[in-house]
C-alpha cells in the first residue's frame, strides 16, 4: 500500500509551488479586510515573507532556480507586472489629471529624482567602493517609487482614506511616471562604460534614450490609448462587444502597450503608462468599470505572486565579500539601507515643498517624502543593467558569465540593489501600520478609537478638503470636483 501510495504522489516543486501560493492568496482573500484595515499590512511585505519561508534558503518548497528559471524570467515578469500597473494608474487617475497637475508631479519627478539618483550614488560610491558609474547604475534602479507596493497603500484600505485625495493622486502619478523616467538615468552610468568619447556619450544618452525610448515611448502609448478608447467606444455604441470582452479589453490593451514598447525599443513602462492615460484620459472607460476593481484583482493575482517569486530569489549568499566584491557586507548594506531611506528623498521633497503646489504642509512633505517605496520596478531596472553589461543590449543571458570585462560590476548589481528592495519592501509596507498607531496615541484617551489604530478620521497637520480630502473625484469618471475651502485636521 505504500509503495503504491508512493508512486501516485508527485509533489515536484512546481507542483508544491501552485497548492502553496494558492493557498497563501486565499488565506489572504479571507482576512483581506482585517489584514488591511485593522492589521494595517499590504500584500507585498506579506508575499515577500511568504516567497523567504517557502524559498531556498528556508523550507526548499519554492527553487526557481531548479525550474531552469533564469535572468530572462526575471526580465518579463517585472515587464509584465510593472507596465500592468502603471497602465492601471494611467486609467485609474482624474479625467485629464495632469492638465491640472502637471507642475506637482514635474516637481516630482525631475528635481526629486534627479537628486534622489545623485544622493544614492554617492553613498554607494562611498561605502561600497564602487567605481562611480557603477553607482550612478545603482541609484538608477533605486530611484523610482514602485507603482505595485504604492498602490497596495494608497488604494482600497481605511489609511488609504485618511490621506488628502490629492496626495494620494500625486503619489500615484509620480510612480506612474518615473519607472518610465529612470531610464535616462540608468543609461547615463551604462553609456559611461561603452568606451566613447564625452561628446559621443552625450549624443547616444540624448537621441537613444531621451527622444527615441521615453519621449517617442510617451507619444506612442498616448496614441495607442485614445485610438483604443475610440475604438471600444465605437464597438459598444454599436454592440459589437460583449460585457466579459469589454472588461477583458483593459488587460489586453495593456499587454499590446508592452509589446509594442519591447519589440520597438522603446520605454516599456512610459508606453504602458501612456496609453493607460490615453485610453481613460476622458473618463468614460473608468466610469463604465468603477465598481469591478479590475486593479484590485490583478493586485491579488499577478502583483503577490511575483513578491513570492521575488522572495523565492534573493541573493543571500551575495550578501558577504566574495571574490569579486570584497567590499560588500552585511553591516555595510544595512548602512546603506538606511542612509537611502533617510536622505534618498525626505530633504529634497521638505526644500521644494513651497514649489510643489499639492503639498501644502510641512506634515504633507514629510509624508510625501517618506513614502518613496522602491520594489519590482527596480528588480527590471538591475537585470536591464546587467544586460547590457553582458550583452550591449536589453536581452540578458541566461545566468551571470563566469568570465567578462564587467564581471566585477555585474556581480556588484544584484545582492545591493535586492538588499535595498527587501529592505524597502518591509519598511515601506510595514510604515501604514506605523503612523497608524502613532496616530492612535497621539490622541486623548477620550478621543481615540476602541480598536488600537482603528481611527478612520484624516491624518493630523495635513489639509482635508470637504472633510474627508476629496480634491479631486475618485475616478478618471467622476463628474464632481469638490472644490469646497480646504480645513487643517487637528
Amino acid at each position: 500500500m505504500g509503495s503504491w501510495l508512493s508512486k501516485q504522489l508527485e509533489p515536484t516543486s512546481p507542483h508544491l509551488t501552485y497548492l502553496v501560493l494558492s493557498v497563501f492568496l486565499l488565506a489572504y482573500a479571507v482576512f483581506s479586510d482585517s489584514i488591511r484595515n485593522r492589521l494595517h499590512l499590504s500584500e507585498p511585505p506579506l508575499a515577500t515573507a511568504v516567497g523567504i519561508l517557502l524559498g531556498p534558503r528556508v523550507l526548499g518548497v519554492i527553487d526557481p532556480a531548479s525550474w531552469g528559471w533564469s535572468d530572462t524570467i526575471t526580465q518579463e515578469a517585472a515587464r509584465v507586472v510593472v507596465s500592468l500597473q502603471v497602465f492601471s494608474v494611467g486609467v485609474d487617475l482624474p479625467k485629464a489629471y495632469f492638465s491640472r497637475h502637471w507642475s506637482s508631479v514635474g516637481m516630482m519627478i525631475v528635481p526629486v529624482m534627479t537628486y534622489s539618483w545623485l544622493v544614492t550614488a554617492g553613498f554607494v560610491y562611498a561605502i561600497l567602493k564602487t567605481e562611480w558609474a557603477t553607482a550612478l547604475i545603482i541609484s538608477a534602479c533605486l530611484a523610482p517609487t514602485d507603482p505595485v507596493l504604492a498602490a497596495a497603500v494608497l488604494q482600497g484600505s481605511r489609511f488609504s482614506g485618511r490621506v488628502p485625495r490629492r496626495l494620494r493622486h500625486l503619489l500615484s502619478a509620480e510612480s506612474g511616471c518615473n519607472d518610465g523616467t529612470s531610464f535616462p538615468f540608468l543609461y547615463a552610468g551604462l553609456l559611461m562604460f561603452m568606451g566613447k568619447s564625452t561628446g559621443g556619450i552625450v549624443k547616444d544618452w540624448f537621441l537613444r534614450t531621451i527622444l527615441w525610448q521615453c519621449v517617442l515611448g510617451l507619444l506612442v502609448g498616448l496614441v495607442l490609448g485614445h485610438l483604443a478608447n475610440r475604438a471600444l467606444r465605437i464597438a459598444e455604441r454599436r454592440k459589437w462587444i460583449d460585457p466579459a470582452s469589454f472588461l477583458s479589453f483593459y488587460l489586453l490593451l495593456a499587454l499590446l502597450s508592452v509589446g509594442v514598447g519591447a519589440s520597438l525599443g522603446l520605454d516599456d513602462f512610459l508606453v504602458a503608462f501612456g496609453a493607460g492615460t490615453g485610453f481613460a484620459w476622458d473618463g468614460w472607460f473608468a466610469n463604465k468599470t468603477k465598481e469591478t476593481h479590475l486593479a484590485d484583482i490583478l493586485d491579488l493575482l499577478l502583483n503577490s505572486s511575483t513578491f513570492v517569486y521575488f522572495g523565492a530569489i534573493i541573493p543571500w549568499s551575495q550578501f558577504v565579500p566574495g571574490e569579486f566584491t570584497p567590499d560588500i557586507t552585511l553591516g555595510r548594506l544595512i548602512g546603506l539601507l538606511v542612509l537611502v531611506l533617510l536622505f534618498r528623498r525626505l530633504p529634497i521633497v521638505l526644500l521644494l515643498k513651497p514649489l510643489i503646489p499639492d503639498i501644502r504642509t510641512y506634515r504633507e512633505a514629510l509624508f510625501c517624502g517618506h513614502f518613496g517605496p522602491m520594489g519590482l520596478g527596480g528588480l527590471f531596472l538591475v537585470i536591464e543593467a546587467r544586460a547590457q553589461l553582458e550583452t550591449g543590449k536589453s536581452i540578458p543571458l541566461p545566468y551571470p558569465p563566469e568570465h567578462h570585462p564587467y564581471k566585477k560590476q555585474i556581480e556588484t548589481l544584484w545582492p545591493v540593489v535586492c538588499f535595498i528592495l527587501l529592505g524597502s519592501i518591509f519598511i515601506h509596507g510595514c510604515s501604514v501600520a506605523g503612523i497608524s498607531v502613532a496616530s492612535h496615541f497621539q490622541r486623548h484617551k477620550h478621543e481615540r478609537a476602541p480598536l488600537l489604530a482603528g481611527e478612520d478620521e484624516g491624518l493630523t497637520g495635513m489639509v482635508h478638503e470637504g472633510g474627508g480630502g476629496e480634491s479631486e473625484p475618485s475616478v478618471s469618471g467622476d463628474e464632481d470636483v469638490s472644490l469646497s475651502k480646504p480645513r487643517s485636521s487637528t
